[in-house]
């Protein structure tokens, strides 16, 4: 089932940076099996990720859609494929990420839910404009308990966030949106010296 995928504790997701045409994104569960795979095409204007259960895309679990082409504070809806339904969305605090990446999570109405912050400003000033082969760490936090940490590791061929949630006792944080928070950070925040 797809709704299984989503009861892991750690999940890594992997994209490819030397990859001809777009991106390709694998999620692994923490006993190392693939649970989700995503090829983003390249050239588009309007970010859409489609996660599938697996290389032959035959089975759709989730989805992730930028409302607007080009926003220096976009927003991301997530989907659930099976149902159709809005999980909620990832908004991009524009302002706050030129020194330190911030995320707002957002539920299914678009109503504040937690953050996801990078977790040192010192070390975010470091990665800008020093060097930014420094990893970064996120913090998730909702209603002001951390639920879940995310790490991306810098590698010039592949870029790796490993997502942990096993700070999130109580299943407050829906694992689908963490799970698309952390393939965005591999697609949209790997782009920030452009901005």
């Amino acid at each position: 089932m797809v709704s299984d995928r989503f009861d892991d504790t750690n999940y890594v997701i992997r994209k490819k940076v030397l990859h001809l045409v777009g991106h390709v994104f694998h999620v692994y569960g923490s006993g190392g099996a693939v649970l989700f795979y995503a090829k983003q095409k390249a050239f588009k204007l309007k970010e859409d990720i489609r996660l599938y259960t697996g290389e032959d895309m035959q089975t759709e679990a989730l989805y992730i859609q930028a409302r607007q082409i080009l926003d220096f504070s976009a927003a991301y809806d997530v989907y659930d494929s099976t149902t159709g339904r809005k999980v909620g969305a990832l908004q991009r605090r524009g302002l706050q990420s030129i020194i330190q990446d911030e995320w707002a999570i957002l539920d299914e109405n678009d109503q504040p839910l937690g953050t996801l912050r990078e977790e040192s400003t010192i070390l975010a000033l470091v990665r800008r404009f020093v060097s930014n082969l420094i990893p970064q760490t996120y913090d998730v936090e909702v209603n002001g308990q951390r639920v879940c940490v995310m790490k991306r590791n810098f590698n010039p061929l592949v870029s790796k966030v490993q997502v942990d949630f096993s700070g999130d006792k109580g299943g407050v944080l829906d694992k689908r949106l963490g799970i698309a928070a952390g393939v965005l950070l591999c697609a949209i925040e790997g782009k920030q010296s452009s901005y």
